[in-house]
């Protein structure tokens, strides 16, 4: 698990101050990172173009470029003239070894986007604008240094030292490709300090197991879940957490509904219940009096959908055990409901990051799974994404696995936050597992695939 930063410039301020490393040994540990990704995926004399900023993100391409001189056929396209004194430096290094400036694009087999890093908050004039679109239609392999600057398509973002949170904006998603961290002359474990922001990966899923022989059904929990209106939602949700390990499913509801013969149902609350599911599909098929009976108890709940635009997510946010996993449109509403803030998607889509600790500062003890193309996880200070989801999981039905998925993990005795961390994941990982077109994918194929987790 990987640490997540706000920001570097204090990370690398403490190398300045506490381990002697200076500001110029630092960039060309950076430099030299980046050379080495180049040397070991493209062959030597490759053409290399690094479009070079005015600043330091351009002073390291620019040092780039001098690492790489004499092995590749290495050129720099200056975007902007240097002026931070790192980069009048490092094209003084380069003039001297006779390093070439062209002053067009031309076709390369390596496109290294180094214009403006992290600190960069303004906005792009046209002709920087016209300058990213071209280098999007270069056919080359495109590498960001540090971050994308706006609008490049990067293949791979090599970014200096540790994580950052901008790159992990769903809006950064379709930009950053492949991301590796680079050392700046001290590994990580030294660079970084604490964080409670934390990048997921497929190792920290924690599985169901069944390692006791003398058992029953009743051993492995049972959830019980609220059928609505729309009942196909918690039929897919019931189906995903029978396959996820829970021993018992109930379909609660005050219809008789056509269901799976592997799914019970009930118009009562079963005795033996060990977690909640309510909102997949919910509609308006329960009064507010038949909800808050389902709700007369302590179990763990898992609260997704309809129940964002409700009342009564006022009462289950008073719960002790609960997750919630509402997308973009509904933890807007959410938010609304509690009096937190009145703001719209795109409002919510450029600060996810704030609003989301917004939220569980106010209500430390829920557990929230902001679903998206980045999912965030998060509970009281602690904080998770996981980037592992595709497009493939754009279509109806597939949240309605991942309540299922937490679900049923409540069922099985994981507390809120493992479950939420456990079953996001695994709701990814069968999304990249998919081997079909990522356009056919299904809830039922999502299902069907869990066995092979």
């Amino acid at each position: 698990m990987q640490r997540i930063f706000d920001e570097v410039a204090s990370l690398d301020e403490r190398c300045y101050t506490e381990f002697g490393l200076s500001e110029d040994l630092l960039m060309e540990h950076a430099a030299d990172g980046m050379a080495s990704f180049i040397r070991e995926n493209f062959k030597r004399d490759a053409k290399v173009i690094i479009v070079c900023g005015s600043g330091n993100n351009g002073a390291d391409g620019i040092a780039l470029a001098r690492l790489l001189h004499g092995d590749y056929d290495a050129k720099i396209y200056h975007a902007k003239e240097p002026k931070s004194e790192m980069a009048k430096l490092q094209k003084k290094r380069c003039d001297a070894i006779g390093v070439k400036i062209i002053d067009s694009l031309e076709r390369c087999e390596v496109l290294v986007e180094a214009i403006v890093g992290t600190g960069f908050s303004g906005e792009f004039s046209d002709k920087l604008k016209s300058l990213i679109i071209e280098m999007n239609e270069n056919g080359a392999f495109k590498i960001a240094c540090d971050v994308p600057s706006s609008g490049f398509y990067a293949d791979i973002t090599l970014t200096m030292g540790a994580l950052k949170k901008s790159m992990f904006l769903d809006s950064q998603k379709e930009f950053v490709g492949e991301i590796r961290v680079l050392d700046l002359g001290v590994s990580r474990e030294i660079y970084e300090t604490d964080s409670s922001w934390h990048l997921l990966d497929f190792e920290d899923m924690i599985l169901p197991k069944r390692e006791k022989k003398n058992t029953h059904k009743g051993s492995f929990g049972h959830l019980v879940l609220a059928c609505g209106q729309k009942s196909g939602a918690s039929i897919m949700s019931a189906k995903a957490a029978l396959r996820f390990g829970v021993g018992l499913v109930t379909l609660m509801g005050y219809e008789n509904t056509q269901i799976p013969h592997t799914i019970m149902y009930s118009h009562i609350m079963p005795y033996n219940a060990t977690a909640l599911a309510l909102g997949m599909g919910l509609g308006v098929e329960f009064s507010d009096i038949e909800l808050s009976e389902f709700l007369d108890n302590f179990l763990p709940l898992i609260a997704d959908a309809d129940v964002f635009h409700m009342d009564i997510i006022r009462e289950i946010l008073k719960r002790e055990k609960i997750v919630l996993t509402p997308h973009a449109k509904e933890f807007v509403a959410l938010l609304k409901k509690v009096g937190l803030a009145d703001i719209s998607v795109a409002e919510l889509q450029s600060e996810r990051f704030f609003y989301v600790e917004l939220f569980t500062k106010e209500y430390p003890h829920a557990t929230l799974v902001l679903k998206g193309a980045n999912v965030i996880i998060a509970k009281d200070e602690e904080f998770f994404i996981n980037p592992h989801g595709t497009s493939a999981l754009a279509k109806g039905g597939s949240g309605d696995v991942l309540s299922g998925l937490i679900g049923a993990l409540l069922a099985q005795g994981y507390t809120p936050l493992e479950a939420a961390k456990s079953a996001s994941l695994a709701h990814t990982k069968l999304a990249q597992s998919y081997k079909e077109a990522d356009f056919s994918m299904t809830a039922d194929d999502l299902i069907d695939a869990i066995g092979k987790l």
